[in-house]
C-alpha cells in the first residue's frame, strides 16, 4: 500500500510540473489517503503483534 502511495505522489509531482493542476490535486489526494490507511494498518499490526507475544 505504501508503494501505491509513492506512485500516486510521483504522478502528482509530474502532473504538477507539466501544468495539469486537476490531475495533480487528485493524485495527491489519493496518495494522502493511501498513506493514512497504511499508517493505521501498520499501527494496528504492531499493536496486535505486541499483544500476541504476551
Amino acid at each position: 500500500m505504501l508503494h501505491y502511495a509513492v506512485v500516486f505522489l510521483v504522478i502528482a509531482l509530474i502532473a504538477a510540473v507539466l501544468g495539469f493542476g486537476g490531475i495533480a490535486a487528485s493524485a495527491a489526494g489519493i496518495a494522502k489517503i493511501l498513506f493514512v490507511v497504511f499508517l493505521v494498518l501498520a499501527v494496528a499490526s504492531f499493536l496486535f503483534g505486541a499483544l500476541r507475544k504476551r
